[in-house]
């Protein structure tokens, strides 16, 4: 604003000042206020600024020009599918009938003599004319009293062709443009902003696309009119039937192998890919389904074991979401997540499969008979099973393990084993212990709600567990001592400064050792073992208390003495009470009865050494078992006995008697003839054992009596039976058996088993244990282990020294006596006639 006194003139000012227009007395006026003004507080915006608004607008206006071509694209095919309507109602719409009306008096009457008349003026062709424009709604033949438009029929035709009218024409395609900002220019004037536009380029992919649907909407109406029904399969022979199943075939085989390639070579950017690949598990040509959908199971597992990364990936947080990343990231967490979803979608078709092929359902299609859901089933249950064992780590494993885990239990023997087989793989394989602790969960609530009406082989499975340590009782962890760490004031009383700077350093030091140990990695997997192995003591307990007549007993036995080591000593005296009742019972077999006993002395031999418990009645159970060890039982019982030995009388030697022992040493040198090789070997080595341990049995190499009595091979008490009366024969026999080894150790016996001299044993058999030498020699392939020597070939014809060994009138008599049998003929015919005259 402008001062009233400043824009006036005193009048002398008025008079010395020449004569001006107003105009130009405006101009200065304006000049000198302009000098006045206050300048302006706002202050110019900063490069910055400048860069982040124009961003923004920049942003804003992308957004908008995309908003503006999905609106325009959304327009064109509503009025692109108004327009197909359209023509297909046009095409398939019949000719109305001619509209009724009342006929006038004269025409009734011109009809009645137009039907008078003969028809045999009129040719058939003329006739079928004029009945066909009869028909026809025309100018001529309509009323024209009647009240409807005269002009209907040509404005409907005339809407189809307005319809064409209003449908957009197209248009030429703009090309999408980015700005791209540079660093402005700064002059006199300000900051003057700098940008490139630059034409963004399509992605093939998308561009063919959008030809693909621009194709198929020009084309759509035309495949009204020109579609032709193809040849049925009925009308084909055979073989151009089976010739047209290869052509297809092939082709869905190079599709697939294309899709697989490409994938693997490039998994980040070829993710959409996995789709398309997974549209092909619904093939609907009922020719090539079947087929097509097992290469396409197949083929999806091995891509996702090859791309699969190795750690779970997690879903992304709300912040990780709306936070800024780089671009590698982003591209990253996107193939993550179509991974994780395609892998999602893939495994349900695989449990869809199986639930249709169980339920027996028929999908609608109609494209898979029933009977082939069984090897569809087959394929999708191998391809679980390998996921399971190949991706333990991996999303979704729990998922897999529930869908497979009652599968064990199936009645057909195929899926059951493949399924048990991949159980036992992903247990053996599982060093962490997750991966086995949620699979045993799993097994036993299937056990409980099944009510222990389960296969063996499902708990069989469980043998397979890689648990070697686990927690024991708190007071023993308590006992041990622990590393502790002095606090400050414990330092600043008892240490002085520098005493105080190098326990500092040590103490750092001690606890990076400790970190690089990973003793919280071991703790870790310690927990997770103690846990799983609880549950499996929890299975065992159960079918032991509520059925133990069913066919369960057996592998419940095996994984007890499997497991006894790590039993807690809480329940030792209720197990040893519930094994002694089912020996009793006298139900078991040879197998079972020695799980018992084996599990008993294994706890004996590891925790229980503490109790003061006498298993005499055990000790006699096996002694009445050994001689039902022979070449025809399963050779698979000799390995369990000599466990038995060796937690009986190696372990346990303290607490053994000497006529305990010298009773079992004798009855295993006789069962040592009458079995397989490998088992005799093994047998004699335990021998040899338990001679070490109790130097006081080579009484049995002496032919002489010690005590009173004889030996009562019969008696099933070897407390009893004075087996120091009598000696090893056997070992005598033995040294002429036809297999090496058992000679080797029969003379290393008979000689007292010395470790030096001549009769020692090599240093391969001598540091070997029992059960080591029953599988090394093993002869599970129907061959001698190590080969026997074939016999000679050379054939005596006659014998020269046996003759002259004779006495000269013992070698005429016989000489007589083989030329009387030569020349004499017998004849059984006359005997048998003479005994039936006789009777």
């Amino acid at each position: 604003m402008v001062c009233p006194e400043s824009a006036t003139l005193c009048p002398t000012q008025e008079r010395n000042t020449p004569h001006h227009p107003p105009s130009y007395v405006a101009h200065v006026v304006s000049c000198s206020t302009r000098q006045y003004e206050p300048r302006s507080k706002k202050r110019r915006p900063t490069f910055r600024r400048l860069l982040k608004t124009s961003g923004v607008k920049l942003e804003n206006k992308l957004k908008n020009r995309q908003l503006k071509q999905q609106n325009v694209a959304k327009k064109q095919r509503k009025e692109q599918k108004r327009l197909r309507q359209a023509v297909k109602g046009a095409v398939g719409e019949t000719p109305r009938p001619l509209e009724t009306y009342r006929k006038r008096p004269e025409e009734e009457e011109e009809e009645e003599f137009l039907e008078s008349l003969p028809t045999d003026m009129m040719e058939q062709e003329d006739l079928q004319q004029m009945t066909a424009m009869a028909r026809q709604a025309s100018f001529i033949t309509r009323d024209l009293s009647s009240c409807g438009p005269v002009h209907g029929g040509k404005k409907r035709k005339s809407d189809v062709a307005r319809s064409y009218e209003k449908v957009p024409r197209k248009m030429a395609r703009t090309e999408e443009k980015e700005v791209i900002h540079l660093l402005p220019i700064k002059d006199k004037t300000g900051v003057i902003p700098q940008s490139v536009e630059r034409v963004v380029e399509k992605q093939p992919e998308e561009q063919e696309q959008g030809e693909e649907q621009e194709e198929e909407q020009e084309e759509e109406p035309d495949d009204v009119d020109t579609e032709a029904e193809p040849p049925s399969c009925q009308e084909m022979t055979p073989a151009q039937r089976e010739r047209l199943r290869n052509q297809k075939l092939n082709e869905r085989k190079l599709t697939i192998a294309g899709l697989a390639s490409a994938i693997v070579s490039d998994p980040i950017g070829s993710i959409k890919r996995v789709k398309e690949l997974r549209g092909m598990l619904m093939e609907a040509d009922p020719s090539v389904a079947v087929t097509v959908r097992k290469l396409v199971m197949v083929s999806l597992m091995e891509v996702f074991k090859d791309i699969a990364p190795t750690y779970r990936i997690r879903p992304l947080t709300s912040a990780e979401k709306t936070a800024k990343v780089k671009k590698e990231t982003q591209v990253l967490r996107e193939f993550e997540e179509g991974l994780v979803s395609q892998y999602k979608f893939y495994l349900e078709d695989l449990e869809q499969t199986v639930k249709d092929w169980k339920q027996k359902k028929k999908k609608r299609s109609q494209a898979v008979a029933l009977q082939a859901y069984g090897g569809l089933a087959e394929v999708a249950v191998r391809c679980l099973c390998e996921l399971l064992v190949a991706l333990p780590h991996f999303n979704f494993h729990n998922n897999i393990v529930v869908v497979l885990a009652p599968l064990m239990n199936d009645s057909t023997k195929k899926v059951s084993g493949v399924c048990c087989d991949a159980f036992r793989k992903l247990f053996q394989q599982d060093r962490a212990g997750g991966a086995s602790l949620a699979t045993v969960r799993v097994i036993s609530g299937l056990v409980k709600s099944l009510n222990y009406n389960v296969r063996p082989e499902l708990l069989r499975t469980l043998l397979s567990l890689r648990i070697k340590e686990v927690e024991m009782k708190k007071d023993i962890e308590a006992a041990a001592p622990k590393k502790k760490f002095m606090t400050n004031k414990e330092r600043k009383k008892n240490l002085s400064r520098m005493q105080r700077k190098w326990k500092k350093a040590e103490e750092k030091l001690e606890k990076e050792l400790l970190e690089a140990e990973a003793s919280e990695s071991k703790d870790k997997k310690i927990k997770l073992h103690t846990e799983t192995l609880n549950i499996v003591f929890l299975i065992y307990f159960r079918i032991l208390k509520k059925a133990q007549k069913s066919v369960l007993l057996p592998a419940v036995l095996e994984g007890l003495a499997n497991f006894a080591h790590l039993i807690n000593l809480e329940f030792f005296d209720d197990l040893l009470n519930v094994l002694q009742d089912l020996i009793h019972a006298g139900d078991l077999s040879n197998k079972e009865t020695l799980h018992c006993i084996q599990t008993v002395f294994t706890i004996l031999s590891g925790q229980g050494d503490v109790l003061n418990i006498d298993p005499l009645n055990f000790y006699s159970q096996l002694y009445k078992l050994l001689p039902r060890l022979h070449a025809g039982a399963p050779n698979d019982d000799a390995i369990i006995v000599l466990r038995c030995l060796d937690a009986m009388l190696t372990r346990r030697r303290k607490q053994v008697t000497l006529q305990r022992a010298m009773a079992f040493v004798k009855r295993l040198s006789t069962i040592s003839l009458h079995v397989m090789p490998n088992a005799s070997v093994g047998i004699l080595a335990a021998n040899r054992a338990t001679m070490h341990s109790f130097p006081k049995c080579d009484f049995l190499l002496d032919n002489e009596i010690q005590g009173s009595g004889f030996y009562l091979p019969e008696l099933d008490e070897p407390e009893h039976c004075n087996a120091q009366n009598t000696a090893l024969w056997e070992l005598h026999t033995l040294q002429r058996h036809y297999h090496p080894v058992v000679r080797r150790f029969a003379v290393h016996l008979s000689q007292g088993a010395p470790s030096e001299g001549s009769a020692a044993l090599s240093v391969e058999l001598s540091r070997r244990s029992s059960v080591e030498l029953f599988d090394d020699y093993s002869i599970k392939d129907m061959t001698f282990n190590p080969p026997v020597a074939s016999p000679s070939l050379k054939k005596k014809d006659h014998f020269v020294v046996g003759a002259m060994l004779l006495d000269a009138e013992l070698q005429r008599r016989l000489e007589c006596a083989l030329t009387a049998a030569e020349d004499t003929q017998l004849d059984f015919t006359a005997a048998h006639t003479h005994k039936t005259t006789q009777h």
